[in-house]
């Protein structure tokens, strides 16, 4: 609880100082947690990395503390409900993860499986992510980069979600595989979790180095315009 009342804080100071998004959309868009969002202060998050690897402009949204789906009016308003990320428009890509702070909120990372259920089912098919993924593709336009989580670092927060979070993306690399609008990319595969140098001072989090790795390798999926 304390962790999340943290990030809870933190993302209201810092909540307000996202990107702004152009009227109408834009061209790469990213949505999510801390994950997506750390570095982000000194223009090194993952999405940030993304821009400048390909030279195009990246609008970064995401919050630290948002969970996917977020009760609290409130705070969904601050952005902690990851759907009400998302500005409008139309756009080229959106970059997106989430479902973390879910599972560590709602259940304490112990009997999940309800939560992960209701996120996305076993099949890939249905679930409140895959839901909003396909109102968000009819209402962009946008083709959707979903990327899984990395495992930590054995010292950090999270690491009893490690096997609902592998079960999360293991069905969102389903739900992707049948669509041609949407990418799943694990960054576990190339994320080395036993480089310390790969994570930020908390352990949980990418350090500026980890965030190159993992913004470098969605940045190819991307490509130029």
């Amino acid at each position: 609880m304390l962790r999340l009342c943290l990030a809870l804080v933190t993302g209201l100071v810092l909540s307000g100082c996202g990107d702004p998004a152009p009227r109408g959309g834009g061209d790469i868009l990213a949505i999510g947690d801390s994950v997506l969002w750390w570095n982000g202060n000194s223009d090194r998050a993952i999405p940030d990395v993304v821009g400048k690897v390909l030279d195009r402009k990246v609008v970064n949204r995401a919050v630290p503390g948002a969970q996917f789906d977020n009760d609290s009016s409130l705070a969904s308003a601050a952005g902690f409900d990851i759907q009400r990320q998302y500005p409008g428009g139309r756009w080229n890509w959106i970059v997106m993860n989430g479902g973390a702070n879910d599972v560590s909120s709602d259940c304490d990372c112990g009997a999940c499986g309800p939560v992960v259920d209701a996120l996305v089912s076993a099949d890939g098919q249905s679930g409140s992510i895959p839901s909003f993924l396909a109102q968000l593709r009819q209402r962009s336009g946008a083709q959707i980069l979903w990327m899984g989580y990395y495992a930590g670092s054995g010292k950090g927060s999270f690491e009893g979600c490690r096997d609902e979070l592998v079960e999360l993306d293991s069905r969102m690399n389903r739900f992707a595989a049948g669509r041609d609008w949407a990418t799943f990319r694990d960054a576990e595969d190339v994320f080395d979790n036993t480089n310390p140098e790969n994570f930020a001072f908390d352990n949980t989090h990418p350090s500026a180095r980890g965030s190159a790795v993992i913004g470098t390798y969605l940045a190819k999926v991307i490509g130029p315009r």
